[in-house]
């Protein structure tokens, strides 16, 4: 089953970048993925100042371009998985965020895992 998982943290983590080492850990591991088949494909987000939402509410669109300063957390980054279970998603996703644990120990955020629906699940 492929899962996305995207990374979530204060948008202060954002404006001096990680550190080197994370960089280079990651990229290690991100061709290790790719090689063993558990990554499908990852990306990084630039800052929310760069972006805009579109928001429908009582029938109407309107557009709001960022910062998005009323948001707690913004997501940083993503990435597409490949894992046979639930578990090995787990697995998988406690790695990476390990990576930075080790390599960014200010760093304080979330890694949110989720299924990603298949036209063949539904009825």
């Amino acid at each position: 089953m492929k899962y996305l998982t995207f990374i979530r943290s204060t948008e202060t983590h954002r404006a001096g970048g990680p550190p080197a080492a994370l960089m280079e850990a990651m990229g290690q591991y991100v061709e290790k993925s790719f090689k063993d088949g558990t990554l499908v494909d990852t990306g990084g987000l630039l800052p929310s100042s760069e972006g805009f939402r579109v928001r429908l509410a009582n029938g109407k669109l309107s557009v709001m371009d960022g910062p998005f300063t009323e948001t707690k957390e913004v997501i940083g980054g993503w990435a597409i998985i490949q894992a046979a279970s639930k578990e090995e998603a787990l697995r998988i996703s406690t790695e990476f965020m390990e990576l930075h644990r080790k390599h960014w120990p200010e760093f304080e955020g979330e890694s949110e895992v989720r299924p990603i629906f298949d036209p063949g699940m539904g009825k």
